[in-house]
């Protein structure tokens, strides 16, 4: 490379031996060496001699007495650190070279996020894309993923004013600053911000595209039993783990939504868990795994409308106070049938994809043109037998292996709790027991289990639940305590509430030969108590059906709902639903649930008209003696 302007005063160093550095406009004092060479820009010429700016925040003087020509402002000139006085200002000499080389210098030492944890004190480079901007009170907080994690970095205007307005999520940029400790994690304190454009960010953004994808690649696992059945739902599962995988590799934060009984705990407490200790690998922010991840109940067997508009404004707050995108939802053990589909229609107006595992009979057509991924068994010619909590043990451990001890107990536990009948039932009870659990105590834990989401009602109980559950618990006597003291309650209330409730149960006799029972659950049962109208509705159903060992329905009705548990006859609740929407004019009939367990809901003026026409129809359905009770009821009423 030629010389700057100028004459030259010294030997030429023959073939550009010499290292001339240009430091990028980020790099501060601390990167200057003291017989390093430098590449320097005229900002000003005085009588005494020029300015120089060897970078953004690197300026210094170059006295007359050391200059070897005559410049102006905007030539370079090759430049060597001479003084450092004492209020911090530098003065340079001129250096002629007639042959040199130039070397790029980044502000501190290029690094990965997964590598900060030893470089604490250090100045540090880190490429990546803009995940997060949160604006606090003090600095704006930056969360850059690069190829190996998430690392947040703190950068300061005035207090509370957001420092590089220009950045924007999804950019690509250069950030170099002081790694420090904090809360048991890096944080980057930022003293340069770069957005690249150009090769250097397409580089950038082609390393991170790579390394990504190779990241949320899920494990490769065997199922925890064999089961042809299942086996047919594996493809679409790791779907699900890869696109989990990508969105907290992405940066944006995951609402999970799961229906508030057994099967929906043992689904989504074991996802949860996985995803949080993926979260904790990727980020260095201790606090990301928390503000990443929502796991919130639902009483109703379908995304209702309450639902959905407090998860949209909350998603809409947090993006705009938090600066987080916009989040996924994870639908489990609901979210499947034509009733879930208002909701979903309310998400398509913002950037909210949506994913659904259960095993809920599902009405594909209308629900899965809004959602991005759908596992269910009824795709595949199965039916209710696998559970929700089968298949979402299987995803946690793609998620994260590491848990798959700890989660062999908990498809036992789900398929007690949703009363599968499945081939593989004994093999999952089998597992349990390697784990110290029989059959009681599967049962307790899901009575445990029901009880304590009775009263927690629409709080997420995270970690009562995870004890119950014994998932991720530290402690297991603790475990075993809890879960007695809440099964023995269970059993307790229970009890008192069939005390009053058996004297007012109905019974006839149905003209396909099922016995039927009806019993007011408003006013011939406890009310705002544990069992609730739906739990209350399926122990009658089970005294029943021991009582009388000939096909059973059952009907627990309220004013404006009614409840439904059968075995031994062929019913199709979802099919009956829709046929007493249409036929009885006024009743606002709306409802679903399993084929032969299920609810619904009406207007309380035409109760008597529609709980004839469903009665009708039941009296209609074919007898299967060895068709048993399907699940657990699917819904609470509350009332």
């Amino acid at each position: 490379m030629s010389s700057p302007t100028g004459t030259d005063d010294g030997a030429a160093v023959p073939d550009g031996g010499t290292v001339v550095y240009d430091l990028a406009a980020e790099c501060t004092a601390d990167d200057l060496e003291d017989d390093g060479r430098y590449l320097a820009t005229v900002n000003g010429v005085v009588e005494y001699g020029v300015f120089v700016d060897l970078s953004d925040t690197v300026s210094g003087l170059v006295h007359d007495s050391n200059l070897l020509g005559d410049y102006d402002v905007g030539d370079e000139l090759v430049v060597e650190l001479a003084e450092v006085r004492p209020d911090g200002d530098l003065s340079f000499d001129e250096v002629r070279l007639d042959d040199y080389r130039l070397e790029p210098v980044a502000h501190g030492d290029l690094t990965t996020v997964a590598d900060l944890g030893g470089a604490t004190g250090d100045t540090v480079i880190v490429e990546g894309t803009v995940v997060q901007i949160k604006q606090t009170g003090g600095p704006t907080v930056f969360q850059l993923r690069d190829t190996t994690g998430v690392v947040p970095c703190a950068a300061f205007d005035e207090a509370g004013v957001r420092a590089h307005p220009g950045v924007e999520i999804d950019d690509i940029v250069r950030i170099a600053g002081r790694a420090e400790e904090r809360d048991g994690g890096v944080q980057i304190e930022v003293e340069s911000l770069t957005v690249l454009d150009g090769e250097p960010a397409a580089a950038v953004r082609d390393d991170l595209d790579a390394a990504l994808s190779e990241l949320a690649e899920p494990a490769d696992i065997d199922p925890l039993v064999e089961w042809p059945a299942f086996e047919k739902l594996w493809d679409d599962l790791r779907e699900v783990a890869t696109e989990l995988r990508r969105t907290v590799l992405a940066g944006r934060p995951i609402r999970m939504r799961h229906h508030a009984d057994g099967d929906g705990l043992c689904a989504s407490v074991p996802l949860q868990v996985a995803l949080q200790r993926f979260i904790a690998e990727q980020y260095e922010d201790s606090d990301a795994p928390q503000h990443l991840l929502k796991r919130l109940p639902s009483k109703a067997p379908y995304y209702e409308m309450e639902d959905v508009t407090r998860d949209l404004n909350f998603a809409l707050e947090d993006r705009t106070r938090h600066g987080q995108k916009l989040p996924m939802l994870l639908m489990l053990d609901n979210g499947s049938t034509e009733e879930d589909t208002p909701a979903y229609r309310n998400l398509r107006h913002y950037d909210i994809p949506v994913v659904v595992v259960d095993h809920h009979h599902p009405d594909p057509e209308a629900v899965e043109p809004l959602i991005e991924h759908h596992v269910n068994p009824y795709l595949h010619d199965e039916d209710y037998r696998i559970t929700t909590g089968m298949l979402c043990v299987e995803l946690a451990r793609m998620i994260d292996p590491t848990l798959s001890e700890g989660l062999q107990h908990v498809p036992a536990v789900a398929g007690l709790s949703d009363r599968s009948e499945g081939e593989a039932m004994a093999d999952y009870l089998e597992l349990a027991g390697e784990m110290g659990y029989d059959e009681g105590d599967l049962r307790d834990i899901g009575e445990a289990l029901d009880y304590a989401t009775h009263w927690l009602r629409y709080s997420s109980g995270e970690q009562l639940v995870t004890d119950v559950l014994n998932v991720d618990c530290d402690d297991r006597g603790r475990h075993e305590e809890i879960v007695e003291f809440l099964a023995d309650r269970a059993e307790r209330d229970v009890a008192d509430q069939l005390d009053a409730a058996m004297h007012h149960v109905d019974h006839e006799r149905l003209d396909n030969g099922a016995h039927l029972y009806r019993i007011d659950v408003e006013n011939h049962a406890h009310r705002f108590t544990y069992p609730a109208p739906g739990k209350t509705t399926g122990e009658i159903h089970d005294r029943k059906v021991a009582e009388t060992g000939d096909p059973v329905i059952t009907i627990g009705y309220g004013p404006d709902f009614a409840v439904l548990r059968s075995d031994g006859v062929r019913l199709d609740i979802p099919r009956m639903v829709s046929e007493l929407t249409a036929e009885v004019d006024g009743g606002g009939v709306s409802g679903g649930g399993h084929l032969v367990v299920g609810s619904i809901k009406f207007v309380s003026g035409m109760r008597d008209e529609v709980l004839d026409a469903l009665v009708e129809k039941m009296a209609e359905a074919e007898i299967d003696e060895e068709l048993g009770s399907s699940t657990a009821l699917p819904e609470d009423v509350d009332v």
